[in-house]
């Protein structure tokens, strides 16, 4: 079992990868769902709470892009770049970092990670992340915050709605 803690606090076991607990409905995480497409989940991080923070999760259990079949394929890239206007359209996030790996606990996710103005007291680039992620789990779990978070969700699923995806 592993043990997560969700953005808004509440805690919950799992039988073992996120993403597959959240695609198979052990955790109902349709509050942050952003858009559900055949291949693939995009929806606010589960355990970080940054408003605009996009994981966008595979449906299927793979651990690497190289293992996407040529429709998997197709619909990221739409998905991704759909997403990534959205935000700079809805959320006026101005830059984006977008990290995936392939030695992670969960299947294959990618994070669509926002770069906003709060965070240049840490610094820039890869190394900026970590300390920004762990400043936020343990410091944003606010109301105030969490009603930003609710509100960047509820702008994203409308923004994606106008956007013809498969």
């Amino acid at each position: 079992m592993l043990k997560i803690e969700s953005f808004d606090g509440k805690s919950k076991n799992i039988k073992g990868c996120l993403s597959c607990a959240m695609t198979s409905g052990e955790i109902d995480f349709s509050r942050a769902e952003i858009k559900v497409t055949k291949h693939f989940n995009a929806h606010q991080d589960y355990e970080t709470p940054i408003p605009g923070f996009i994981i966008v999760a595979s449906k299927r259990h793979v651990l690497s892009l190289s293992e996407f079949s040529d429709a998997e394929q197709k619909e990221f890239i739409r998905l991704i770049r759909a997403l990534r206007e959205g935000m700079r359209q809805t959320l006026k996030v101005k830059y984006v970092y977008l990290f995936q790996n392939e030695d992670t606990k969960h299947h294959f996710h990618l994070w669509m990670f926002p770069r906003l103005g709060w965070m240049d007291r840490f610094g820039k680039g890869i190394n900026s992340v970590e300390p920004i992620v762990k400043y936020a789990q343990k410091n944003m779990k606010t109301k105030d915050n969490l009603k930003k978070i609710e509100e960047s969700v509820k702008k994203m699923r409308v923004y994606m709605e106008k956007v013809i995806m498969g």
